[in-house]
Parts: C-alpha cells; structure tokens; sequence
C-alpha cells in the first residue's frame, strides 16, 4: 500500500493541537492511518511551513443562491434582505448552473469538504451528483398562513422526493426543514418534524431583535414583510415568547438541530434551551459571521454562547449575503471581533465540530484513525496563531 506523510510546523488534528512535532501519515487516498514522531516516520515525509488541518465543515449554505452574488446591497436589514431574495432569485437556468459550479469549486478551493446545504429547488441537483464533495441537503419548507400547510409541505416533499430518488446518497443525507419560526406555522412545523426518518434538522433563529418582537408581540418591521406577500395575518395570536423558546415544543429527544445565526440570542433564550428543549435534543449554535456582517452588521454574542457550552459550528450562508463561500474568511471576523478566542478553539468549530453537527464524524472532522477527512495547509500563521494573511491550501 502507497502511504503519504506530511509534517508542517504544527498539526491540528481536529481536537487539540499537537504541541510536539507530528507526521501525519495516511493512505495514498487520504485514509488517516497514524499521526507518529519524526523519529519513526523515516523518510519520504513532506515538509510544509505552517498548520496541518482537516477538512473544514460548512454547517450553512445556500448553493441555489450563487447567482444573486453582489445583487443585494449591504446591511438593508433583514426584512428588505428577505424580499430582495425573493424578487431577485430567479434568473436564466444555465446562469444559476454556471454560478452553482463555480461556487462549488470556490468552496473546494478554500478547504470545504462537506457542506449543509439549503434546498428550496433542485438546481443544485446535477452538480451534486457529481460526488466533487459530500452535501447534506436540508429540504426547505415555509409558510405562515395555517391552512396553507398541507400544500406547502407537499411541495417541499416534491423536492425531498427528487433529491432522494434522483442523488445516488441515502435518504440520511436529506432532511425536511423549516425555514424560519416567523414563516412556517403551527401546523407545517408539525408535519416537518415528523417526517419520517427526519433526525437532523436545521433552523434559521434569531436573525435579528426584530424576529423576537414580532415572534412575542406581533409588533416591528416583519410585519412588513407581510403586506408586502400580500398575505392577512389577522389570524396570528404572538405567544408572548421569544422566538428560540417559541419553537423548541416542536422538535423530539431523538433529532438533533442547528440553530442558524443566533445574532439576539441572549441569556434568557439560552435558559429556556436548558429549562425547556426535550431531554435528548442535541443541539448546535452555527455562526455565520460574513452573512451577519453583510445583512444587519451584527455579529452574535459569542462570549455568552460559549459560557453557556453551547455546541458552536460555522456556516458560510449564501453568496446572497456574503462575498465568498470560504470559512477561513468566517474565522477571521471571528478573530478581529473577539480576539479571545484561540486558534485551536476556532479550528474545532470548523472541523470537529462540524462534523458532528452534520453526522459525519465517523469520517471526516478529525485525524482519527480510519478516517478520510482532507488535508489543509494554513500558510502565513503567526506561529500556531491564524492571522488576516493566513490563506488556506489544500493538500490531499
């Protein structure tokens, strides 16, 4: 069997970085078989200046979008966001394939080797197939008005049914989702978690303060959004709850959710998550500081998520809402804005962690032993520290 070693000046394995210098030893496919000294790693060892990492997780994005990149001003807020993508995303089929593809080769170019993936359409659906990474795809349902429910959660079935029969990948590698707590009613959020077979879900959550004041009081600018549908939502009665406590009653012990965004998440959600979410709900808090940034110019309170223990992972979102579909990029806001945070710790959200919030650390993630997970080079480093030059390459 062909073997490859590689030795950089420092080595993340996905967990921890190693402080004594590492060989990193794999299969000539990329299959981890050791991390060993250079002592015992003889010769033929390919030495870099720089850390080694796995592959990095995009917990978030929206490939379908690739072609609205640059149509949408910066920080509009989320209202006038949300409408813009809805009178701006269709186009010319063959434009939204080109943008897709190119897309994706962006993110293979910057070290993304797994991708949860936003679907409210197929045109995603022939590039997956050809198998250039893997992709969760997160079938996407919205609607408000209750007695819309059943034709919208057929639709998206629609789109559930296709990925399933037409992607040569398990029924595991798709879910059915909702959108948003302030766009999918009572009773299309009920269909949606009991799809069958529908353990891993994701959620778009507190976006903006303005998703918390309409979800407690019915009040603010997403009213808004409503006249501008043309929807009457005179029926709607606010909980009198903010948003992440509102929607936690929906989900089951036996699935696991991404929270998306979080930007007002503050400590009485988190607490609600403690006091209320059902025993067994793993869940996961995905940042996605570009789109953040690009939307509203807000970035989430991540010193309070952190001393909360949250599960933090990283998402690019769509090139709708931000400039590019590279999570090195998403990890350097981190830095400039919350310097306290370390390398090592950032590193994790990006790989390890992602990895088990998509379900896919029996392979990809860490250099665990039998695992095939990419291998990164970060070149410019500042020792094992990643600084605004650092750029990513990838290796294997």
């Amino acid at each position: 069997m062909t073997y490859r070693k590689f030795k950089a000046d420092y080595l993340f394995t996905g967990h921890h970085m190693m402080e004594a210098p590492s060989v990193l030893v794999t299969t000539g496919e990329g299959r981890i078989k050791a991390i060993v000294s250079p002592l015992e790693a003889g010769e033929d060892v390919e030495v870099f200046r720089g850390i080694l990492c796995p592959g990095f997780i995009n917990c978030h994005c929206h490939l379908e979008l690739s072609h609205m990149k640059g149509l949408i001003a910066e920080k509009t807020g989320m209202v006038d966001f949300l409408l813009a993508v809805m009178q701006q995303r269709t186009a010319d089929p063959d434009r939204i394939a080109q943008a897709i593809g190119e897309a994706e080769q962006d993110m293979l170019d910057h070290g993304i080797v797994a991708v949860g993936d936003i679907c409210n359409t197929t045109d995603t659906l022939s590039r997956k197939r050809e198998g250039n990474m893997y992709y969760h795809n997160f079938i996407e349902a919205a609607g408000f008005v209750p007695q819309a429910a059943a034709q919208r959660f057929e639709a998206s079935r629609e789109v559930f049914s296709q990925f399933a029969s037409l992607y040569d990948l398990p029924v595991e590698s798709n879910s059915m989702v909702p959108h948003a707590p302030y766009s999918v009613s009572g009773n299309l959020f009920g269909m949606i978690t009991q799809f069958p077979g529908n353990h891993l879900l994701t959620i778009h959550n507190q976006e903006s303060e303005e998703e918390n004041e309409f979800m407690t009081g019915g009040t603010g600018s997403f009213l808004q959004l409503y006249r501008a549908l043309g929807l009457d939502i005179s029926f709607y009665r606010p909980s009198g709850k903010r948003s992440l406590a509102g929607l936690l009653p929906y989900f089951y012990s036996n699935q696991s959710l991404i929270l998306v965004h979080n930007v007002s998440t503050r400590e009485e959600d988190l607490r609600s998550v403690e006091e209320s979410a059902p025993a067994g709900l793993e869940i996961y808090y995905c940042l996605c500081p570009g789109a953040n940034r690009y939307i509203t110019g807000m970035l989430p309170d991540i010193g309070l998520l952190v001393s909360h223990g949250c599960k933090l992972v990283l998402g690019t979102d769509s090139l709708a809402s931000n400039h590019q579909l590279d999570l090195l990029s998403e990890i350097k806001i981190l830095r400039q804005q919350y310097p306290q945070l370390d390398t090592e710790t950032l590193l994790g959200w990006a790989t390890h962690n992602g990895a088990r919030a998509l379900q896919l650390d029996a392979t990809l993630g860490s250099f665990r032993k039998g695992n095939q997970p990419g291998v990164l080079l970060l070149e410019d480093t500042r020792g094992p520290q990643i600084t605004e030059a650092t750029r990513v390459r990838r290796i294997l």
